[in-house]
């Protein structure tokens, strides 16, 4: 996945405070992100005003946590391999990772005992589907892992190649080892 720009900012934005410029009005929740300016959250009020030609990802609460749309983000990135939910009838993704539920272990759910065999391949969250990431920031996370790994074996391959055609040998195919020290025969007068 090719990170775009706006992505980093998104992910670390605080959303849901109160926006200062519209403080008395309704509707005053900073929800929305600019993919254009890709500086800060804003409410609706400052999208009518300053973003209103901008492409702007709206984001929603679930659980106290951070969700887009599906149908809002697919159409700006590469979401293949994040779990999905659906929630108010709407299929979304989470942001940012969620802390472990308590009630569970790596592995197994202790209220009903059930195996659960998928997990997020960055967090290890447990996973309702056969997805490798529980939420968009593992996503990239886990790609900027896997990134760094493959550029440090291409790496170390290179260097093994560089080492092949510098490297002298130790001895001859033909060479054979004497034992012992050798006895010179004397000298004839």
């Amino acid at each position: 996945m090719e990170e775009p720009k706006w992505l980093g900012g998104l992910l670390r934005t605080n959303f849901f405070k109160i926006c200062p410029l519209h403080r008395e009005t309704p509707r005053n929740e900073c929800n929305m992100f600019c993919l254009s300016c890709q500086n800060a959250a804003f409410c609706f009020y400052c999208r009518s005003s300053h973003h209103i030609d901008h492409p702007v990802l709206q984001i929603r609460r679930s659980s106290y946590h951070d969700v887009v749309r599906v149908s809002e983000i697919e159409n700006v990135l590469d979401i293949r391999g994040v779990q999905t939910y659906v929630i108010n009838s709407a299929r979304v993704l989470f942001l940012n990772e969620r802390p472990q539920p308590k009630n569970s272990s790596h592995g197994v759910v202790s209220s009903t005992a059930k195996t659960v065999s998928y997990f997020c391949e960055t967090c290890c969250r447990t996973l309702l589907d056969p997805f490798r990431f529980c939420s968009l920031g593992c996503k990239v996370e886990g790609m900027r892992k896997n990134k760094e790994e493959e550029e440090e074996r291409l790496r170390k391959e290179r260097q093994q190649e560089t080492h092949k055609g510098t490297h002298t040998p130790t001895h001859t195919s033909n060479s054979r080892r004497r034992k012992g020290i050798p006895h010179r025969a004397p000298f004839a007068s």
